[in-house]
């Protein structure tokens, strides 16, 4: 009987699409959850930092005006007083930074939304870019801007989120709206109907910020074959998804 063989799995093989295909689904949605952390642990940081350094600019100007009445003649108490009055100064900054805190939150929500949205947009842009690089590696690359978005709808599409984008649209002005109607990041996501227009409201606004990376995938797909785009994205029903691509200076 004669003896077989048995060769070692190859650890980087793709023979299995499930796992792939699970591995970027727990991506996408992982994705957004952990920017938000990241954003909201740098801030509470520079916050403690700020706060630190303040407190202890107050201490030491405060410890500073302590030895200065005890020591100094009479002729150096102006001195001693300015000491006193620039440690009061910097108690009532740092009396004035907490109560800007509390009640600038809302401005703080804002810095937050927008360091999210460029830390997805930048990770998407650099996913973008190496795809690009990958797919196109052994065939002509597109020559037009037309060209380029249909690759990018059919070809990057598929190998990202499995599906084509489902309708292109042009003013041939560089302008394309393309809309995906089953977009697999928003695939997961549901509104709770029993809280009416609210409810909807809500679950659109939880959807947004998982458009971020897909915008940065098409803008670093874009620039990888030498196109320069603005991408802006929405979602008016889930789990639809729309993409507005604009060449720098295009016209509406």
């Amino acid at each position: 009987m004669a003896a077989t063989t048995t060769q070692p799995a190859d650890p980087t093989s793709t023979s299995d699409p499930k796992v792939a295909a699970s591995t970027l689904d727990f991506l996408l949605i992982e994705l957004v959850p952990l920017a938000q952390r990241i954003a909201a642990d740098l801030h509470a940081r520079d916050t403690a930092l700020l706060s630190s350094s303040l407190e202890r600019n107050a201490t030491l100007n405060t410890s500073t005006t302590a030895q200065s009445s005890t020591t100094l003649p009479t002729s150096t108490k102006r001195q001693s007083v300015k000491s006193t009055e620039a440690a009061r100064s910097t108690t009532a900054t740092l009396q004035t930074a907490n109560t800007n805190a509390e009640e600038d939150d809302e401005e703080t929500q804002d810095l937050l939304q927008e360091s999210i949205l460029y830390r997805l947009d930048s990770l998407g842009y650099r996913v973008g870019l190496g795809l690009v690089e990958k797919l196109s590696a052994n065939s002509p690359r597109p020559a037009t801007p037309l060209d380029m978005i249909k690759f990018m709808c059919k070809d990057l599409w598929q190998v990202v989120f499995r599906k084509q984008i489902d309708n292109l649209k042009t003013n041939h002005r560089g302008t394309f709206v393309l809309t995906d109607n089953k977009f697999l990041a928003l695939g997961r996501m549901s509104v709770d109907r029993g809280r009416g227009a609210r409810g909807a409201e809500e679950a659109l606004r939880k959807a947004q910020p998982f458009l971020y990376f897909p915008c940065g995938v098409i803008r670093g797909a874009l620039a990888g074959f030498g196109l320069s785009v603005s991408v802006h994205a929405e979602t008016t029903e889930l789990p639809q998804a729309v993409f507005q691509i604009r060449t720098v200076g295009s016209k509406p």
